[in-house]
């Protein structure tokens, strides 16, 4: 069993109702019997914790069939570098027959479903200098390129007008499903009214010819996680800035090597620079997509678990999340990973207010032990 207990940042702290890092529960629209609001309530603490609760239920009740082991760490926010050094020294330690991870959701509270492919990761950030100090706005503008205006520029070349990414080579080995296979991921419920009216949009976007649960699940992206530069303070200072940052992501999909998108992206990101102004590209962390099968007895399992609790089966799902020791868990013990998540879309995590439903926490406390009893049964 894998889990995490570090979290995102919980910036900006004045949007939370009550504070990140003193959880509290409180009932909604959604959850009339309650959630958990706090950082890392969802992500992953709390469904972690779930293992730990259900643990402690199949010991205290003679119901643990099997061997269980625990590995729970710190860095997963940041790409796990420090847990895949130790994995692969560690291969005979680690040995298992299936990795189980709560660290994903469900479609909702009444429709289960079982995540069967996660997205890999690219995260850079990047700094724009132009001149050596920051300078008078009046004096310099429309003489000396502006890092501001040049970087929001560059970040723009990055999608064309299909919101298709421009980075050469950047597609080359996506794979591609079939109309077969997007027609099952379509039978998933989804009502795209609903969606938007969530988000309080007018619109969906991204690239196209997919759609929505398309583009979040088995389309690679990129997207930009913060710019700044110049001044942000109160009242005003017209200055040309010297420099300007952004921070950048991209989710990508199996059969994308992450170090590789880097090397392409750094080496697009410094060729469209203009001379007037420098260029750095400093890469942070990453990790590789992944797809688990589902006819394995771990899948079926977990299915049949969901079945008894929910009473309707699991529905298999892509994700467009990552977690970037999964691959390098198949990689190293050979081990499938099956992904029980009990989160919802809802529950804002990396998010202001991020919060896990009473229900979906004692309801994967109440199938965790039968995903245990059924592959031990299955395995003879």
């Amino acid at each position: 069993m894998y889990g995490h207990y570090d979290v995102q940042p919980a910036d900006p702290i004045e949007l939370w109702d009550s504070p990140p890092f003193e959880p509290v529960i409180k009932k909604t629209e959604l959850h009339p019997d309650g959630a958990i609001f706090a950082r890392g309530a969802s992500d992953d603490k709390g469904q972690l914790y779930m293992h730990v609760k259900a643990l402690e239920y199949m010991t205290e009740n003679g119901k643990l069939p099997c061997n269980v082991k625990f590995m729970v760490e710190g860095e997963e926010e940041i790409g796990s570098s420090s847990l895949a050094w130790f994995v692969e020294r560690n291969q005979q330690k680690l040995a298992n027959d299936v990795i189980l991870i709560s660290d994903t959701g469900m479609i909702s509270n009444t429709q289960p479903s079982i995540t069967t492919g996660l997205r890999g990761l690219s995260y850079v950030e990047v700094e724009v200098t132009g001149p050596n100090r920051d300078l008078h706005s009046g004096l310099y503008g429309g003489a000396v390129a502006n890092p501001i205006n040049v970087l929001t520029k560059m970040i723009a070349s990055l999608h064309d007008s299909n919101n298709h990414i421009t980075i050469p080579g950047f597609y080359d080995g996506v794979e591609e499903l079939s109309l077969d296979e997007r027609a099952e991921m379509a039978k998933a419920p989804f009502s795209l009214d609903a969606y938007k009216d969530a988000l309080d949009i007018g619109d969906v976007y991204g690239e196209t010819g997919y759609t929505t649960n398309e583009r979040n699940s088995i389309r690679p992206t990129l997207d930009v996680n913060g710019i700044w530069g110049g001044y942000t303070g109160e009242g005003a200072k017209t200055v040309i800035a010297s420099k300007a940052y952004a921070k950048i992501s991209m989710r990508l999909v199996p059969n994308q090597e992450w170090q590789n998108i880097t090397e392409l992206f750094t080496k697009h990101f410094e060729s469209i620079a203009p001379k007037s102004v420098k260029v750095k590209v400093t890469p942070h962390h990453g990790g590789q997509g992944y797809v688990t099968p589902t006819d394995n007895i771990g899948y079926k399992a977990a299915n049949k678990a969901y079945t008894e609790t929910f009473g309707i089966p699991a529905i298999p799902q892509r994700s467009g999340g990552s977690i970037p020791i999964v691959a390098l868990f198949e990689k190293e013990l050979k081990s499938k990973t099956i992904l029980m998540g009990f989160g919802l879309d809802s529950d804002a995590i990396h998010s202001p207010n991020e919060h896990f439903g009473i229900f979906n926490y004692l309801k994967g406390i109440e199938t965790i032990p039968l995903f245990y009893k059924y592959f031990v049964e299955m395995s003879k």
